[in-house]
């Protein structure tokens, strides 16, 4: 049975379902715990346990792709839930079969999913957690891609929200049957897609986890993909438009030059695209000359509508954030994808029907029909946190500055109208952005990428302790261990690092979080 996210109305009386739930439980067999084995006996006709074993090699060879080692022994449980008849969420969970530190992880997935995440999978029980991760319910046949789920809503309901909380309850389930005891807290961790799972679970399922990381959350949802055909259709739609790949560089080298030093500091990083009012007009073209240096009056005004972001040309209304400024260098990833096709096609196919052509695309009347078909259950822009918040759970949020796609100023937008709903001292309680200079789509970039918003978050839940600062730190490429190459301090949002005028600027310790620069 689909739990009934917050708010609905129960169909059942309270004694009704207690009877029921005694029932079930009475059913379940009695297993040894730490069996993990026996856990297929827990299959039920909407959960299909298709693998039960413990896997103690130290090496997990996944179906596709590169094995993972160094993993402790552990217990891997795999199952395909059906909460709808037209449902298959494929999940795994792992165990760790001994030193478990008694907490739950649930992990997000990116884009469409389709498939498991094993690298969320493997770190996760390297650290102790029990852990699990979802397909969303959207694996598809060989050659195909999510259009395969034109006219089929149940799977755009497992995709936007129901695949995570169910994948949760399972998991649950399982881990108490294996250890003989439930997880002494839960945790949710995401990027991207990810990001979106974790505002989901919190507006939607608030008991599910006592903490939650969201990165760079996808949590507008078609907003995202409206932003994404906006920004293919501004430099695609002619020729002129075309803004090509090596004019990128001297663009982004043109925005830094202008824009590094407003916070205080120039140090290759702009430290709050917001204040940065760089002009592409600066480096345009003289008359009748183009090359790689400067860009065509066409192209500047290309560039204006990419930093502008999507707006109704009826109303006037923004539809969604524009371009940060410093995220230049990723644009190269906003032409056609296959077959000359705008990225995440499937989506609109889904609304607008297989023969979709981009063209047809109206910023007005099909946004409003996006948005009536899809928002109710893609859409996670609630700011109505106050059952998540009264259990005492946390939620944290960070999303990189320079993200050229899930824009940032989503994530400003949505702490904006937490602000609205909460005062400062509940929403300090409970939630924390942190915006991290320089850093692309979740990682990458050219600032400090790699930082523990999960530990922080794991702190603030069970010692009590507020995320007042956290280290990121920065190494060479492809390298993501041994001595950094800076560190920088990541502040809760308004605040941001300023740098103290002593030492190096490549070590954290010589910043502050303060208040914003003006």
């Amino acid at each position: 049975m689909e739990a009934k996210p917050v708010g609905t109305k129960p169909g059942v009386s309270f004694v009704r379902l207690a009877g029921a739930f005694c029932c079930l439980l009475a059913s379940w067999p009695v297993l040894a715990a730490g069996n993990c084995e026996e856990l297929r006996k827990l299959a039920t006709p909407a959960v299909e346990i298709t693998a039960a074993e413990a896997v103690q090699s130290g090496v997990f060879s996944p179906s596709s792709g590169t094995p993972f080692d160094g993993l402790p022994p552990f217990c891997r449980v795999a199952a395909v839930l059906h909460p709808s008849p037209d449902s298959a969420i494929r999940i795994e969970l792992w165990m760790p079969e001994a030193n478990w530190n008694g907490r739950f992880e649930g992990t997000g997935n990116g884009g469409f999913a389709g498939n498991l995440s094993y690298g969320a999978l493997a770190a996760g029980v390297k650290h102790g957690y029990a852990v699990v991760n979802t397909d969303m319910g959207m694996a598809t046949p060989p050659g195909e891609d999510a259009i395969a789920f034109v006219g089929r809503p149940e799977r755009w309901k497992d995709w936007g929200y129901r695949s995570t909380h169910e994948m949760t309850v399972e998991a649950k389930r399982l881990i108490e049957a294996f250890y003989g005891r439930a997880a002494a807290r839960s945790y949710f961790a995401g990027c991207s897609t990810g990001g979106e799972q974790a505002l989901m679970e919190a507006q939607r399922f608030p008991d599910d986890y006592d903490g939650i990381v969201g990165g760079a959350p996808a949590n507008n949802r078609t907003g995202v993909h409206i932003s994404i055909l906006w920004n293919f259709v501004s430099t695609e739609r002619t020729p002129q438009d075309h803004i090509p790949t090596a004019k990128l560089g001297p663009l982004a080298r043109a925005v830094m030059s202008a824009c590094d030093g407003l916070d205080g500091l120039a140090d290759g990083l702009i430290g709050d695209p917001q204040k940065c009012s760089f002009d592409p007009a600066s480096i345009e073209c003289p008359a009748s000359e183009d090359n790689d240096n400067c860009l065509t009056h066409r192209q500047v005004e290309v560039v204006h509508r990419l930093y502008s972001g999507p707006v109704n040309p009826r109303t006037g209304r923004q539809i969604y954030p524009g371009m940060p400024k410093g995220s230049e260098l990723g644009w190269d990833h906003l032409g056609p994808g296959t077959n000359g096709q705008p990225p995440f096609r499937p989506i609109f196919a889904w609304v607008f029907g297989r023969d979709w052509n981009w063209h047809s695309f109206d910023f007005d009347r099909s946004v409003t029909a996006m948005d009536r078909k899809l928002a109710s259950d893609l859409n996670a822009t609630s700011a109505d946190l106050d059952a998540f918040r009264k259990l005492g759970h946390k939620l944290l949020i960070y999303h990189g500055w320079s993200d050229w796609l899930v824009v940032p100023g989503e994530s400003i937008n949505f702490r904006t109208a937490l602000a609205s709903r909460f005062s400062a001292t509940n929403l300090d309680d409970f939630y924390a952005l942190f915006m991290v200079p320089g850093m692309t789509h979740c990682a990458g970039g050219v600032g400090p990428d790699h930082f523990d918003a999960l530990g922080a978050v794991v702190d603030w839940v069970e010692h009590g302790r507020a995320p007042k600062r956290l280290v990121a730190s920065q190494f060479p490429a492809n390298v993501g261990s041994g001595p950094p190459l800076r560190t920088r301090p990541l502040c809760p949002y308004p605040e941001a690092a300023q740098y103290q005028g002593r030492g190096s600027v490549d070590d954290e310790a010589n910043f502050a979080c303060k208040a914003p620069i003006r």
